[in-house]
């Protein structure tokens, strides 16, 4: 039998963890991206001569770790598409850039009735490890739906804190690229952000980390690829993995 693993140097001095959810602890980006897809799509399709929603690099570019009226503004703008931001209570649709995000939401949430979810087995290996050297954690994410699909994956119990979209909707916190959401996990662990890590797979959410003076920012990219290495180090990462199992060594050290 081999050596319990242990964290490795670069986590060893800090005294808790904030982790973004969606492509993060959960295999869930691959569900949004599909989603915007389809809302995107009917929107640039309406207008003509236009290309088709990129699911990874406009992904990453616009939407990713935003909120999804932020998401939306940002990426229809990209596309010279001015559409007026209508009311959160507007019908999916292409009128409104609430419509695109209602619209967002609707087919999201069809495909993860049709697909379910999956936790990233390297990072629940690091939250047992974290767990076991009484490290508290906390998941942070955009989305409303963090705190359901987290109880889906069989996970939340792992975690001290969560702060979702909802939460960020009754405390009022701005989204990514601000810190605010991390700055928030971070308070109720009780532990200052500077003693605190983040691990953050969007640009807009590792820029956050930097803003927010977190005592340690890792990127994650999955695609392992160097552009989106050198991305994620541009933004603010200090260390930069292609998975969160890698912030494990394999024996105590």
């Amino acid at each position: 039998m081999g050596d319990a693993p242990s964290l490795a140097d670069c986590l060893r001095s800090l005294r808790a963890v904030v982790f973004d959810t969606d492509g993060v602890i959960l295999d869930s980006a691959r569900v949004h991206a599909a989603a915007w897809q389809g809302a995107f799509d009917a929107c640039l399709s309406a207008v003509g001569g236009q290309r088709p929603f990129d699911p990874v690099d406009d992904y990453r570019r616009y939407v990713d770790g935003r909120s999804r009226q932020d998401g939306a503004a940002g990426f229809l703008a990209s596309r010279g598409l001015d559409l007026p931001f209508g009311d959160p209570a507007d019908p999916p649709g292409t009128a409104t850039v609430w419509a695109v995000a209602a619209r967002k939401e609707e087919l999201f949430t069809g495909l993860l009735r049709a697909q379910g979810i999956v936790a990233w087995p390297g990072t629940v290996r690091l939250l047992h490890v974290l767990r076991r050297r009484r490290i508290p954690c906390a998941a942070v994410s955009a989305s409303r739906h963090a705190a359901e699909l987290l109880a889906a994956a069989g996970i939340d119990g792992l975690f001290r804190a969560v702060v979702d979209g909802n939460e960020a909707r009754r405390l009022a916190l701005p989204g990514k690229p601000d810190p605010a959401l991390f700055v928030e996990a971070a308070r109720r662990l009780g532990v200052p952000v500077g003693d605190t890590a983040v691990v953050e797979d969007a640009l807009a959410g590792v820029e956050a980390g930097r803003r927010g003076g977190f005592g340690l920012v890792v990127g994650v990219d999955r695609t392992a690829g160097p552009v989106g290495t050198a991305a994620l180090r541009r933004h603010g990462a200090d260390v930069v993995v292609s998975d969160p199992g890698e912030l494990l060594t394999s024996g105590e050290g």
